[in-house]
């Protein structure tokens, strides 16, 4: 096609160009070809204008090559402006120019100061991790004493509607899970048990092992995964169609209203979770016990009132409001940082559970330890 498409007249020091016809992949060599000349013609000029008014058509393709037009001219330092764009090809074309420029080939440095510099850029977004965090725990806690003052402005209906999706809904993945998990523990330990025929001690393992560790443990994992990730996703939705930023404008404070009633929930449906789950891990593991084991459920009881005490349920239930705090902070903290894009949103889901767990993980050993050196 010979079609003109890009078209330039010279005024002094101000290169006017006009643009025309369809900017489309499918006039791409016509269209490099002038978009090159135009570049290269327009060497003397100190201000362009380019006139997109006549242009029929635009793609991606020709908005990519709009860009480079005018990031040619801005690199030589002329006072670049396009004109006449329509409004349907406005969004394409800011979404292009959103793009950052290539920069020069790095080359190839030394491989240990490049791990270094992995390192230091790691550690600097650990820190800026943290920072939210903290600063995040602070914001909810102001919102949570403006509350106490005036229980009035506590947004009870929320934090209701968040208890059912949080609690109700989760109990029967949480029971089926623990229930097979107990179960499990119960099959391996008797397996390795008989050989010493001490198949009795099984009952002594699953029920400290589920009371005081594994049950709070595996509800929080789950918890992180599905109302964890539901909240950062939630938050970030909006934060995507500017709804905070509308609650901030009528004078609403974000964390007061959307967060503080989430982590509310969550602190109390957790321990909640914990103890059914508990219940169904020990039942589970009571089962496999009778059935595999040969152990009846009068010997199983009687065996776990001698292994356990009160002080081994509390240790699980203590753990699991902390637990849960945890993961609705780092939960709403990903969610307010989601950007403006699909992309943003997904990355900052995944980033929610992963350190949800880990840091569930992490404090699960911070309390081993705390328990221990106190003596429960």
């Amino acid at each position: 096609m010979s079609d003109v498409l890009l078209q330039g007249t010279t005024e002094g020091e101000r290169l006017k160009l006009a643009a025309a016809g369809a900017w489309v992949a499918e006039n791409a060599r016509n269209l490099e070809a002038q978009v090159n000349a135009a570049t290269k013609n327009g060497g003397a000029a100190k201000q362009v204008v380019i006139d997109m008014g006549r242009v029929d058509r635009l793609d991606t393709f020709g908005a990519w090559l709009l860009e480079r037009l005018t990031r040619s001219f801005a690199a030589r330092g002329c006072e670049t402006a396009v004109t006449g764009l329509k409004e349907d090809y406005r969004a394409l074309v800011d979404e292009v120019h959103g793009v950052p420029p290539e920069g020069p080939a790095r080359r190839r440095g030394n491989s240990l100061i490049g791990f270094l510099n992995a390192i230091g850029v790691s550690m600097v977004a650990v820190g800026a991790s943290i920072g939210a965090f903290v600063n995040m725990i602070g914001a909810v806690m102001l919102a949570f004493a403006r509350v106490i003052t005036h229980p009035r402005r506590f947004r009870f209906t929320s934090m209701v509607h968040q208890l059912d999706n949080v609690g109700w809904r989760a109990v029967p993945i949480i029971l089926l899970i623990t229930f097979l998990i107990g179960a499990i523990i119960a099959q391996q330990g008797i397996f390795h048990f008989r050989k010493f025929g001490a198949d009795i001690y099984v009952v002594d393992m699953v029920g400290i092992l589920v009371l005081r560790e594994i049950g709070v443990l595996i509800v929080t994992i789950m918890v992180a995964g599905r109302s964890g990730s539901a909240y950062t996703a939630e938050l970030g939705s909006m934060k995507m169609r500017e709804e905070i930023d509308a609650l901030r404008t009528m004078g609403f404070d974000p964390v007061e209203v959307l967060i503080l009633p989430r982590i509310v929930a969550l602190i109390i449906g957790v321990p909640i979770l914990t103890f059914l789950g508990s219940m169904a891990a020990l039942y589970g593991g009571g089962l496999v016990a009778w059935l595999y084991g040969g152990i009846s459920p009068d010997i199983f009881l009687q065996r776990l009132k001698e292994a356990i005490d009160l002080k081994t349920f509390e240790v699980g239930m203590i753990k699991a409001p902390f637990m849960a705090l945890v993961i609705g902070i780092v939960a709403c903290v990903e969610g307010m940082a989601v950007k403006g894009s699909a992309e943003s949103l997904g990355l900052q889901t995944t980033a929610s559970v992963v350190e949800s767990i880990f840091l569930v993980i992490v404090l699960d050993g911070f309390f081993a330890i705390f328990f221990a050196s106190i003596g429960m």
